[in-house]
């Protein structure tokens, strides 16, 4: 998630309902100061100083240095309220914009010439003060803003009444009232490189950023997407399919870093719906044939709200419908012209066809014989001949892509460090931001060369397999070719399930079994290869699932080891959310679905690995952990816990969110862990069945359950120390995490019994962020273990970017962590060095994971248990009481219990 700057809560035990909002897709809680009077108010540590383990390598970020030549120069804040003529308040930014751009042409020299920037809601910003604190203004737009019920009379478009539709905007007047709120200093700026935090510090870089925003509004006409802009550039726009096109532009964003103010510009993408016919659209969007193939129903729905451009006249509109009947059975009441040119009382039925080719004289072929697009009003609708229109560009698309749109996403927005390197500074320098008037009067210039930054690269840790082999992993990488694995299961009574109609499940279990001997695991025969029966592929996915299963408990006297399933399609099939749901909620079995496009042994090598940790074997371990000598934790009972919250599509309020926590086990291990998951309410991303205490005085939170599985595997040990690994949240929710979740884990570990809390180390670890690095001298990504803690990182906080993956195609992006709080007592280099170790013990896979193994798997955990909810059936599953919690007025569904067979086992590998 995007970095959001805003206060933090003070912290608590209680939630209340969202109050703010710091993105469109996450609600940010309210978390009300009513703790206890013993306990304490957390604040995010400060860093404690910097790393020196390891190789120095010269690197180059992308960051702009920036100088603040007047750094006493003062930003003053505006309140601005805009209102139409009936009085109804203006939202629409773009229309904001057009009004405020109208407003600065026509009252400059009320407002002495001096130039502004606006948000496009409520506030605009100066440098220096007005002339006055308080303004009235009348604004009148003239032919400006894009048209949604109507057009002007000579283009002909017409409404059912007959009457030619009137440009509802034309000469529209609007109030806009301006009045002084406050001064934002702009020395905070350089004050915070010293070390100190400002309280106005993030004011003043949100007022840069606003002014960012508008000179991409204003001078280029881009898309603006948060701090990303886009340009309506062909060369920017790839096609993924489904009239949904991949369109590329930069971020940019001012940050206060340790090496001072520096902008950081970065590659960035959204999607676009594809410009062009309106046909053509609906034909890729259905993967349709022909028009002929479209099915209109869907299309009424997808098109509504999106805007289109006729092409006999350069007017705008925002589709609200269809037409019941097609363009040449539509009729609506046209008023006949008299010859002296007015309009006599009496109507006459005509179709729209007519209209268009006898009066209009503009031809219409194909879309004769299709609906009308209607871009009136609900009870006043205006039609318009689909083939006369085309999709208006930089339109966003915003519903979840399929598989092969995500692949093809990925495919075409990759680009080799070299390659970025060079956008990003071809863009620094075609921009021209020392020229914008704003930024020049408060003496902002920024340098066009990439900050120069120092990494050190951290050794890799020895890793052991069977045996007693112990190796060295290279750039991150290793392999399993001509090794046994660590700790191998047996699988003696399995059997492979196969629902497609591609593979010869025979020949693949062979392979396996050949495979598995290679590395240790010792394979039956299965027990039986059950095909589907092709009559069952009518059915949908749930249907089909049950129907193999019912197969399965006929041939089966007693539940089998494992079962193999052969899905008919490569990742996210419909079958897959229903298999897993009754092999592991419903019959306590463990499952490995694949799909292979190419059976190679690097494939099935992958495959087993998988199965060995789902089935209790280990594939490698750490070397220092095979001999419990792991600093700081081999001694003192530690758990280590991954955190991570799963959010649904945007605009889906239907959707619960998904929490998930992973717990070591097995201590001193930390390559083993369990998983908790449970669903909550939708966009809320503190984590709320932590702690949740019964009537009866036990827990039935997540973290109980994580912590009696500590217990039970360490030798009944209770954990002394927990670190705690904390994926997904922005800056403004680290005191959440610290004086929220923190706190329910505390009250959690002290309802087993325990007067004293643990020591506690809280680590939020970032993915999304936009500082990449680049080698100084040569082209490729920067090497596996590269760490960077100096210029570009925060200039108070205690954080690091880590990289740790090789990066062999496209450009490495680095994991950016931030130490909330350290009672443990790591040193700088002892924290970095278990942070890389944390990344080298996943056991999915022969390469290091991007971030910790244990935010990798909580990650992992609740996207395949939020498979289990078929999303799509929310209103069903919600008239089962038995299934539901209620936060508010929706209806939270509930996760479907694993069964105990299952439920402590990796079953997310």
């Amino acid at each position: 998630m995007e970095t959001v700057n805003g206060e933090g809560a003070n912290g608590s035990s209680r939630l209340s309902p969202p109050t703010s909002a710091p993105s469109p897709e996450v609600i940010q809680l309210d978390v009300e100061s009513d703790h206890e009077a013993n306990t304490p108010n957390r604040s995010v540590i400060s860093r404690p100083g910097f790393g020196s383990n390891g190789r120095q390598i010269s690197l180059l970020a992308n960051h702009f240095k920036v100088f603040v030549n007047n750094p006493d120069a003062i930003f003053y804040q505006y309140n601005v309220s805009i209102t139409s003529e009936d009085n109804i308040a203006i939202e629409n930014k773009v229309l904001g914009r057009k009004i405020l751009d109208k407003l600065y042409q026509t009252y400059s020299s009320e407002l002495s010439g001096k130039k502004f920037a606006y948000d496009g809601e409520k506030s605009l910003y100066t440098v220096g003060p007005l002339s006055k604190n308080k303004y009235e203004f009348t604004i009148v737009l003239e032919d400006s803003y894009a048209n949604r019920c109507g057009s002007p009379a000579d283009d002909g478009i017409l409404s059912e009444s007959g009457k030619r539709a009137k440009r509802s905007l034309q000469e529209k007047s609007f109030k806009v009232e301006i009045s002084y709120a406050k001064e934002i200093p702009l020395k905070p700026v350089s004050l915070a490189v010293q070390g100190s935090e400002p309280e106005k510090l993030q004011d003043a870089i949100r007022v840069l950023d606003i002014i960012l925003r508008q000179q991409a509004a204003q001078r280029r006409g881009c898309l603006l997407v948060r701090q990303s802009f886009f340009h309506d550039d062909s060369r920017n726009f790839s096609d993924v399919g489904g009239g949904v096109t991949v369109c590329s532009g930069f971020y940019s964003s001012f940050r206060s870093t340790h090496g001072g103010l520096s902008l950081n510009m970065d590659v960035s993408s959204t999607m676009i719906l594809t410009p062009g016919p309106v046909i053509d659209f609906l034909k890729s969007n259905q993967n349709a044939r022909d028009a002929r193939s479209i099915d209109w129903l869907k299309a009424k729905k997808t098109l509504k709200n999106m805007r289109i451009k006729t092409t006999h006249s350069n007017w705008t509109f925002r589709i609200t419908g269809m037409s019941e009947k097609p363009c040449n059975q539509q009729l609506f009441p046209l008023r006949v012209k008299k010859d002296n040119g007015t309009y006599d009382d009496q109507t006459i039925n005509i179709t729209v066809l007519d209209y268009f080719t006898k009066h209009r004289k503009i031809e219409v072929t194909y879309s004769a014989y299709l609906p009308c697009i209607d871009v009136g009003k609900p009870n006043k609708p205006t039609y318009l001949p689909l083939e006369l229109c085309s999709l208006v560009s930089l339109q966003r698309y915003t519903k979840a892509l399929s598989t092969l749109q995500r692949a093809s996403v990925v495919e075409k927005s990759r680009q080799k460090p070299q390659e970025k390197m060079q956008a990003i500074t071809n863009a620094m320098k075609n921009y021209h931001y020392d020229d914008d008037p704003l930024l020049s009067s408060c003496g902002i210039s920024i340098e066009k060369q990439l900050a120069q930054v120092e990494g050190r690269v951290l050794e890799p840790p020895k890793l052991k397999v069977g045996n007693g082999e112990e190796f060295s992993p290279s750039n991150g990488r290793w392999s399993f070719k001509n090794k046994k694995l660590y700790s191998p299961t047996k699988i003696e009574f399995w059997a492979v399930v196969n629902f497609s109609t591609k593979f010869d499940a025979s020949y693949l279990s062979r392979e396996l079994i050949d495979c598995g001997m290679n590395k240790g695991i010792i394979i039956n025969r299965p027990f039986s290869l059950m095909e589907e029966d092709p009559h069952n592929r009518k059915y949908g996915p749930v249907v089909r699932v049950e129907k193999m299963f019912d197969h399965i408990l006929a041939k089966f006297t007693r539940a089998p080891q494992f079962l193999l399933c052969i899905l008919p399609e490569k990742k996210n099939c419909d079958l897959y959310g229903p298999w897993k749901k009754l092999c592991l909620s419903d019959h306590g079995i463990p499952t490995q679905c694949m799909c292979p496009l190419k059976v190679t042994d690097q494939y099935l090598t992958n495959v087993l690995l998988k199965i060995n940790s789902k089935l209790g074997g280990i594939n490698s371990l750490l070397s220092i952990e095979q001999s419990s000598r792991i600093p700081l934790i081999h001694d003192t009972p530690t758990m280590i816990m991954g955190m991570d919250v799963s959010h649904g599509s945007p605009g889906r309020p239907d959707i619960p969110s998904i929490a998930a926590i992973v717990g070591s086990q097995s201590w001193p291990m930390i390559s083993r862990y369990k998983a908790c998951v449970r669903t909550q309410s939708s966009k809320v991303e503190m984590i709320q069945g932590l702690f949740e205490p019964q009537e009866d005085g036990t827990d039935n939170g997540m973290m109980s359950e994580l912590l009696l599985e500590f217990y039970r595997t360490s030798n009944k040990r209770k954990p002394t120390q927990i670190i705690v690994f904390r994926d997904g949240v922005s800056e403004s929710q680290f005191n959440q995490v610290l004086n929220y979740e923190l706190d329910q884990m505390i009250k959690a570990y002290q309802l087993l019994g325990e007067a004293d809390a643990p020591k506690f180390t809280v680590i939020v670890a970032q993915k999304r962020h936009h500082t990449k690095f680049f080698r100084a001298n040569g082209p490729e990504n920067v090497p596996s273990g590269t760490v960077v803690d100096n210029n570009v990182v925060h200039p108070r906080n205690y954080d690091f970017y880590m990289c740790t993956q090789p990066g062999l195609i496209g450009t490495s992006r680095p994991a950016h962590y931030h130490v909330l709080l350290d009672e443990i007592g790591f040193s700088p280099d002892a924290l970095q060095n278990l942070i890389l170790t944390l990344s080298y013990v996943s056991q999915r896979g022969s390469a290091a994971t991007s971030i910790v193994a244990p935010v990798s798997y909580a990650h992992l955990a609740a996207r395949q248990m939020g498979q289990f909810i078929k999303f799509e059936d929310l209103n069903e599953t919600a008239s089962e009481k038995d299934s539901i919690t209620s936060v508010g007025s929706i209806p939270v569904p509930k996760l479907p219990k694993l069964d105990e067979d299952v439920e402590d086992s990796m079953f997310f590998c």
